[in-house]
């Protein structure tokens, strides 16, 4: 740290240079920061909430129904607490890009999912009206709902019975997440899966369901209660596929793509191409200080201590402009996620993040400032003076 003070000066030498320089830096590290956050919230499903539920669906595709003969079969395996189902219904608020996370749901579904919290006298409202429907809190702020609300939800797939697509709804609750659960929930509508069937001009009033989500009475039971319930339709045209809620949440991200690939593969592209800015910033920055560098060598600074400011400088560079990239994502990421009307709903800036983005600076510092180091420790005094 003795030396700081010339790092310091060598850095700011140039100042529009290394201005710029930063620029691109902060701009790279700012990607990575949103990036991250956007990975981070499609992995949200991993929350420790929810162990003890499995998700069983078609095996063949999640969009092909499955009989509502087989939760009474599945109620009576050993290790089953209880059975829910859903619906996917793709709703949409009064303009398109106003899309609505909202399922058909059965009367138990608030027992089996304890992590979403209502009032008792709302969860009361909720089971005697035909209508009625609960909404998560950040869903209900996005588009000014409140408790007494009649609404209208049109579905992108199924029309009424009478041909018309857009479905009345009354807002008789507004739950709250519990501390713990996955990203997202509180951006959800649910309503009585009876009306569904009553009203669906494409369903059969108690024929089939979308999905099962299946109560444990433990969660070591996972493994041989999904093998029991897949077995029940081995054979059939309904085959099934049971597994863990997580494991449920990740398969249907990755109908949008593995998202950890596309954000590596991203910042990759990135991070090499701030590499070879970075790097070729450090070259110049080092060529133009020769005689200088010469000069430090002859009044006494050893060839360690020259490699080791050069090395310095190309860290404090990257850490500068690093710590400035993940402080504005910081800020940005909130934004969006407002801006987004809580549609994209991104996690905060955490340690994680910070902590990898710490150490992506200092290796890449250390990576654009290594030749330019070796190369000013080898400086032959008297050639760097003669210009040479």
């Amino acid at each position: 740290m003795k030396y700081m003070h010339l790092i310091w000066a060598a850095l700011f030498r140039r100042k529009s240079r290394t201005f710029l320089t930063l620029v691109s830096i902060l701009a790279a590290f700012l990607l990575f920061g949103m990036l991250d956050a956007t990975r981070a919230a499609f992995d949200s499903g991993d929350s420790v909430i929810g162990v003890d539920r499995l998700i069983t669906t078609s095996r063949y595709s999640i969009i092909q129904s499955l009989p509502a003969s087989l939760q009474t079969r599945m109620e009576a395996i050993p290790g089953v607490k209880s059975v829910g189902y859903a619906n996917w219904f793709g709703g949409i608020y009064q303009d398109p890009k106003n899309f609505v996370l909202s399922f058909a749901v059965s009367e138990n579904y608030l027992d089996i999912y304890h992590e979403m919290e209502l009032p008792a006298d709302q969860r009361k409202a909720y089971e005697t009206t035909r209508t009625g429907a609960i909404v998560g809190e950040a869903l209900a702020k996005r588009f000014g709902w409140k408790v007494g609300d009649k609404i209208p939800l049109q579905s992108t797939i199924f029309p009424q019975r009478n041909g018309d697509k857009t479905w009345p709804f009354d807002i008789v609750g507004i739950y709250t997440p519990a501390k713990g659960a996955a990203n997202g929930t509180d951006q959800q509508f649910f309503f009585h899966h009876k009306y569904f069937e009553d009203a669906n001009a494409f369903h059969s009033i108690g024929t089939t369901v979308g999905w099962y989500v299946v109560k444990l009475t433990s969660a070591d039971k996972a493994d041989s209660v999904a093998k029991a319930i897949d077995a029940l339709s081995a054979n059939s045209d309904h085959e099934t596929k049971t597994q863990t809620e997580q494991a449920f949440n990740a398969s249907f991200a990755k109908q949008l793509g593995d998202i950890g690939l596309i954000v590596s593969a991203i910042m990759g592209a990135v991070f090499f191409t701030l590499i070879l800015l970075t790097g070729n910033t450090m070259a110049q920055a080092v060529r133009e200080r020769t005689n200088e560098l010469a000069v430090l060598k002859t009044i006494g600074f050893s060839s360690q201590s020259v490699l080791g400011m050069v090395l310095a400088e190309g860290v404090l560079l990257l850490v500068l402009g690093g710590v400035l990239g993940l402080a504005a994502a910081g800020i940005v990421v909130p934004i969006v996620t407002k801006l987004s009307g809580g549609a994209l709903n991104l996690p905060p800036i955490g340690a994680s993040t910070w902590i990898l983005g710490v150490v992506l600076m200092v290796v890449i510092g250390a990576l654009v400032g290594a030749l330019p180091a070796i190369r000013a420790m080898r400086l032959n005094i008297v050639d760097a003076l003669a210009g040479r």
